[in-house]
């Protein structure tokens, strides 16, 4: 039986592009960003884990996991992959991001139209609700609260001993909840091919 997000929740939607990235996120408790390529705020309370079509037919394009988030840290491709020395992006700097275990939804969320995307928020609310990725999309009054948090979240998050909040603080709310979603999935997609 998996745990649910409550409603006020934070959640990443982040790109799980292998199935040995699955396995790692599954056995050994830990996902990873390039920081190239990372959203503004990490720090959420929860990521949950958009497929690839490297999951084949009866699991791509749609969420079927989630996650608590137990903390993150900053370090090297080299190190979080040490079998792959000599790597071309070995030395590029990744977020860690340590997980609780894998919880499966009950029923998992399609991406219907939607099958390219990376990186975006949402709420607990409208994670337990939906029934397509499309709905978990942050709209309208949920808007503000989204804003509230990833703003308080950035004034504590540090990225080489400064605050991000100066950047978020110049974002349009309207957009906060895309944040990321910009990205291009192929590059990230990309990136993982040789894991």
């Amino acid at each position: 039986m998996s745990e649910t997000p409550s409603d006020n929740a934070l959640i990443l939607v982040s790109i799980m592009p292998s199935l040995k990235d699955y396995e790692i996120a599954r056995l050994l408790g830990w996902y990873r960003i390039p920081m190239r390529m990372a959203p503004k705020v990490v720090d959420v309370d929860y990521l949950a884990f958009y497929q690839t079509s490297a999951f084949g037919s009866d699991h791509r394009w749609q969420i079927e996991a989630f996650a608590e988030v137990r903390g993150n840290e900053l370090t090297t491709r080299r190190e979080l992959l040490r079998d792959q020395p000599d790597h071309p992006r070995a030395n590029e700097e990744y977020y860690k991001i340590q997980i609780g275990s894998l919880q499966l939804l009950p029923k998992p969320i399609p991406a219907d139209k939607w099958k390219r995307i990376t990186f975006f928020y949402t709420t607990g609310k409208l994670f337990n609700q939906a029934e397509n990725i499309n709905e978990l999309v942050v709209r309208t009054d949920e808007r503000e609260i989204l804003w509230q948090s990833l703003r308080e979240r950035a004034q504590k998050s540090q990225i080489y001993g400064k605050s991000v909040e100066p950047e978020l603080a110049s974002l349009d709310p309207m957009i906060l909840g895309f944040l990321g979603a910009f990205i291009d999935p192929e590059s990230y997609e990309e990136e993982f091919k040789e894991i």
